[in-house]
């Protein structure tokens, strides 16, 4: 049986390994939809190599330097804190509060070290990022509520164990799940909600001022976050994972969901985002809520 040590190392290197299998997937996915071929099977290892061996890396300061290593922080510490099969991490002394503390660090981050570059282009980026994340966080919240009172507790560990012994919370709580695919969507910052990118607006928003080693941990940072999008929906209502082979299974059908749809919708601007984020999701989530308490 592993050490706790080891199971803190090794959660965050099998997210990234994963990350970067999902990565690709979103690329082949938008080929195939494309109709293009995509790109070969290493190129997301390719560009990391790529990003990170470039000379030329500007830095605008320490506060640009710590808010790369907050983007990239706050995914490695949530990981620990998501239970995967064989691995609970600190998963039942955490629970689910503390992990969506976590998951806002690194969008804070972000904006940290974007702020200190004082680009305009990279500053409404960051607000529209930050707009982004008031939007999606008010559903996410109605969901992960309503999850912790049927549940129970706010021990995902607990939650995973309930799931495989009662039935997965998808068809005990359908309408929160479906609440939580929609929030899922803004979460991964995908068109219709790449609100905060928009590169025919704002020339890519924040990682305008964001090359080589910076650009590098963007991708590290995008490839931990479909990991643990994927991850936490599948936790929270796909009953978790009892072997590698069916929870890799759930967690590349839940992420490669908002990856189609942001192939075929155009990009909304920030204030539909706001008022679609309000609007639905947060009115199944209360439905859902009410009939978890009911």
């Amino acid at each position: 049986m592993m050490t706790l040590i080891t199971e803190l190392f090794l959660m965050p290197l099998v997210a990234f390994v994963i990350g970067l299998f999902m990565v690709l997937m979103m690329r082949k996915i938008g080929a195939r939809l494309q109709r293009r071929v995509g790109p070969p099977f290493f190129q997301p290892l390719i560009d990391i190599i790529k990003f990170h061996s470039k000379e030329t890396q500007i830095s605008h300061g320490l506060i640009h330097d710590i808010g790369i290593i907050m983007a990239v922080g706050g995914y490695i510490a949530a990981e620990t804190l998501l239970p995967v099969p064989g691995m609970d991490g600190i998963a039942d002394k955490g629970g689910i509060i503390a992990l969506t503390y976590f998951l806002m660090i690194p969008s804070l981050g972000l904006a940290l070290g974007v702020g200190q570059c004082a680009n305009p282009n990279g500053s409404i980026g960051i607000s529209r990022a930050l707009t982004a994340m008031l939007a999606y966080d008010i559903p996410f919240v109605i969901v992960i509520f309503g999850v912790s009172w049927h549940y129970g507790t706010t021990n995902l560990v607990e939650m995973v164990n309930y799931q495989q012994a009662n039935g997965w919370g998808i068809v005990e709580m359908p309408i929160l799940a479906l609440a939580g695919l929609f929030t899922l969507q803004g979460i991964m910052g995908k068109q219709p909600f790449e609100i905060y990118v928009a590169p025919a607006e704002i020339a890519t928003g924040p990682m305008v001022e964001m090359g080589g080693k910076y650009m590098g941990g963007l991708f590290i940072m995008q490839a931990f976050q479909f990991y643990t999008a994927g991850v936490l929906y599948t936790t929270l209502f796909l009953g978790g994972g009892e072997n590698w082979p069916t929870f890799l299974m759930k967690i590349f059908i839940v992420v490669s969901i908002p990856i189609m749809i942001a192939y075929m919708f155009p990009r909304y601007r920030t204030e539909d985002m706001l008022r679609l984020m309000w609007k639905w999701p947060v009115i199944a989530g209360l439905i859902g809520l009410a009939l978890v308490m009911h």
